[in-house]
């Protein structure tokens, strides 16, 4: 069951920019099924243990937080999505030319356990 904040947010996207969360949502819930998904810091936040992946709707796409250091290399392959301190900006163009593949390693990076 969706918390009616989180269902209120993603409502409210912008149309353009809905599948592009839809997509990165449903490779999240993939990733870590048993991730908790709240609402924090304004946007939706995927919580597996103490990891936190904030993804936020923005005018012109979607961006990802709380991924710095711990992204599985796609910053490496794709530094010009970068846009501060450790933010991903994923405008709907960009994300289509990424393959599925490498979302899931930087969400399994960002999600998984410190071991």
């Amino acid at each position: 069951m969706v918390d009616a904040a989180v269902r209120d947010y993603v409502e409210a996207i912008p149309a353009e920019n809905r599948p592009l969360f839809d997509r990165i949502h449903r490779i999240i819930t993939a990733e870590h099924p048993d991730a908790q998904l709240t609402l924090s810091y304004d946007m939706p936040t995927y919580q597996v243990g103490k990891r936190r992946l904030y993804v936020g709707s923005w005018q012109h796409g979607v961006s990802l937080y709380g991924a710095a250091g711990r992204d599985g290399g796609f910053l490496t392959r794709h530094p010009e999505l970068l846009a501060g301190k450790g933010t991903i900006k994923l405008r709907p163009e960009a994300a289509a030319a990424i393959d599925d593949s490498e979302f899931r390693d930087l969400v399994r990076a960002a999600l998984s356990p410190d071991e």
